[in-house]
């Protein structure tokens, strides 16, 4: 087994069934006082980047304070409206298992995500996932706009080497991502991406509702 699992939350882990997306309207039009019209491209993306060329689109200025700014109501938003996205979302098959499993073998979890941190903790506290996450150990969008240097930044502070961590994501980029950072990747077909582009992963999985499946695809 590997010293260190890393976990992308959305569309790998759960799913926000359209609360996200209002979420990240109301945070949008707090910081800026302009309605979303269309928000930039979200898969694989981080959120600072996301909010960078949706605010170019809209006319807005951005800068790092308008980052935090956004940053600091998106995450209130996710903590006003925890119940509803509990309600509405849900986890992922196999999610809460494959997470327990790897517990019960001792390897430490975290995660690897575009959504900053307040976000990503309501998001996989709602479906009890937490308990099985060393959040401190992960990387957040605040850490970075591309998906190696969050990587990076995780496994520095989980002191773990590229070597011995396993990367699971649903998109391209956590593929792309994960082969720069030099960890091992699994790809998990469970969101907008299908199975055949997602092949440059060492493993593609269909889901994560077998969990012999997902323990032998992890392993280095």
């Amino acid at each position: 087994m590997p010293d260190l699992v890393l976990w992308d939350i959305d569309h790998t882990l759960m799913a926000t069934r359209g609360v996200g997306g209002e979420l990240w309207a109301e945070a949008f039009e707090q910081v800026t006082g302009v309605p979303l019209r269309e928000q930039a491209s979200v898969t694989g993306s981080t959120e600072r980047v996301i909010l960078r060329e949706t605010a170019r689109t809209h006319g807005v200025r951005y800068d790092e304070a308008l980052f935090t700014r956004f940053a600091d109501a998106l995450g209130a938003a996710h903590v006003r409206r925890a119940t509803e996205l509990r309600e509405r979302g849900h986890a992922l098959p196999g999610a809460a298992a494959a997470l327990a499993a790897l517990a019960e073998r001792g390897v430490r979890q975290s995660v690897v995500t575009g959504n900053v941190r307040a976000a990503a903790e309501v998001k996989v506290a709602v479906f009890g996932l937490d308990a099985y996450l060393l959040l401190d150990d992960g990387a957040y969008g605040e850490d970075g706009e591309e998906r190696p240097d969050l990587l990076r930044r995780a496994l520095a502070r989980a002191g773990v080497a590229a070597s011995g961590a396993v990367f699971l994501g649903d998109t391209p980029a956590d593929v792309a991502g994960g082969r720069a950072a030099g960890v091992r990747v699994v790809a998990v077909a469970t969101g907008k991406t299908p199975a055949s582009d997602l092949k440059d992963a060492d493993v593609v999985l269909g889901s994560l509702a077998d969990t012999a499946q997902v323990l032998a695809a992890v392993q280095v």
